[in-house]
C-alpha cells in the first residue's frame, strides 16, 4: 500500500490506499519510515498519495489498537526532517491527523485546490505527536496552530496557502509533475552543494 519509486535521483513514495482514504496502518508507517531512511543518497524525495485524499491519518481500527500513540509517527517525521536532500509533500488531497506530521517535516508543501487540513486528536481523546504542533507553529505561528489543534478548525487549501502552511496550489492531476519540476535543479546539481544550501537555509538566525 506504499508504492516506492527509486528509479532515478528523485525518490517518490506514494500512499496507495484510496479505498480507505489513505488511512495508515502500522505496516504502512514502517514502510514509509524505512523508505525515507533509505533515501539518504537521493537528490530529492517526494511524498504523495492516490485518489482525492492524501491521508486520513491512522486507520481507525489500528488507532484503537494502539497506533494512535505509536512512536512510529515521530520516527517517520524525524527521518524526513533529517534528510539532507530536498523533500516535497505533493498533496493530492486532504491531510488529517497524524499524517500531517510527515507533511510538516517536508521542506516544501504543494496541494491541489480541494485539499483540506485538520488534526482532530483532541476530539478523539489523543495528544498530537510532540513535534507536530512545534513544526506547525514554526510555519504559521502559535495562534493559528491553536486554531487547528484546540479549536478543531478544518482549513481549506486557500487558507493554508494564506497562512503559509502550503507553499503553492497546483491544479488537480498535476501536483506530482509540479513536485518533480521543483526537484529538477537539485537533482541536476552537485549533490554536496545542494545539501550545503539546504543546511544553510535550515540554520536559525543569529541574534
Amino acid at each position: 500500500m506504499i508504492d516506492i519509486d527509486r528509479t532515478g535521483p528523485i525518490h517518490t513514495l506514494t500512499i496507495n490506499r484510496p479505498d480507505k482514504a489513505g488511512a495508515l496502518t502500522e505496516q504502512m508507517l514502517i514502510d514509509l519510515r524505512d523508505a525515507v531512511l533509505e533515501a539518504k543518497d537521493a537528490a530529492a524525495l517526494i511524498l504523495t498519495g492516490t485518489g482525492k485524499v492524501f491521508s486520513a491519518g491512522a486507520d481507525l481500527d489500528a488507532a484503537r489498537a494502539g497506533l494512535a500513540t505509536s512512536p512510529l509517527w515521530e520516527e517517520l517525521s524525524g527521518a524526513i526532517a533529517e534528510l539532507p536532500c530536498l523533500t516535497i509533500a505533493a498533496l493530492n488531497g486532504t491531510v488529517a491527523g497524524g499524517a500531517t506530521g510527515m507533511v510538516l517535516a517536508c521542506d516544501i508543501r504543494i496541494a491541489v485546490p480541494t485539499a483540506k487540513f485538520f488534526y482532530p486528536v483532541m476530539k478523539l481523546g489523543y495528544l498530537p505527536q510532540p513535534s507536530d504542533p512545534v513544526r506547525m507553529a514554526a510555519l504559521i505561528g502559535p495562534a493559528r496552530t491553536k486554531l487547528i489543534f484546540l479549536a478543531g478548525e478544518k482549513i481549506t487549501a486557500h487558507t493554508a496557502y494564506t497562512y503559509g502552511l502550503v507553499d503553492e496550489i497546483v491544479e488537480d492531476g498535476a501536483v506530482t509533475d509540479r513536485a518533480r519540476e521543483l526537484c529538477a535543479d537539485s537533482s541536476a546539481a552537485d549533490s554536496s552543494k545542494a545539501r550545503d544550501i539546504k543546511a544553510i537555509c535550515n540554520q536559525p538566525l543569529k541574534s
